[in-house]
């Protein structure tokens, strides 16, 4: 199992996000506990980002939203860091 760490700042985009699309709730949720047991579930999608992000990975909750965390095998750790569409997650 991986641990998830929740910081304050993803904690307030996520409560915004959910605020705004509260039908992705449950998806959410679905995301999260798969991304705790196995990351590298294909549904998840995960790969490593690019240039200024280079050091995030990006996770898919569906088809328009995704997740942008960090993402440390060695220590089984990751640190959401951002949700939202794609230009949202890949923005910063």
């Amino acid at each position: 199992m991986y641990q998830l760490i929740f910081t304050p700042a993803y904690e307030k985009r996520l409560k915004k996000f959910l605020k705004k699309h509260p039908e992705i709730k449950k998806q959410y949720a679905k995301t999260m506990k798969l991304m705790e047991i196995n990351p590298f579930h294909s549904s998840l999608r995960i790969h490593p980002l690019s240039g200024k992000l280079k050091q995030l990975h990006s996770i898919s909750i569906n088809i328009s939203y995704r997740i942008s965390i960090e993402f440390i095998v060695d220590d089984k750790t990751i640190i959401p860091v951002n949700i939202g569409t794609h230009d949202e997650v890949y923005k910063n």
